[in-house]
């Protein structure tokens, strides 16, 4: 089931958002439900590796190119 919130969006916002959903063809809603799933998913993203990191760079794991040539 759907749920529907309010949010409340300065007016620049507003307008960029509908000028966006326009350009691209894209309900508001959408945009909207993509973009909280991407900033959502990148701040787990970003409190798992701090919570790694002490890890990685025990084990010499300083670059994300380090990472690369262990899992190639």
């Amino acid at each position: 089931m759907n749920n529907t919130i309010t949010v409340r969006l300065p007016k620049r916002l507003q307008s960029e958002l509908q000028s966006v959903s326009k350009e691209a063809h894209v309900p508001v809603s959408d945009l909207v439900r993509e973009s909280l799933s991407r900033y959502i998913s990148a701040y787990r993203f970003r409190r798992l590796r701090s919570k790694v990191r002490p890890f990685a760079e025990a084990r010499g794991l300083l670059t994300d190119e380090d990472v690369f040539k262990i899992i190639s």
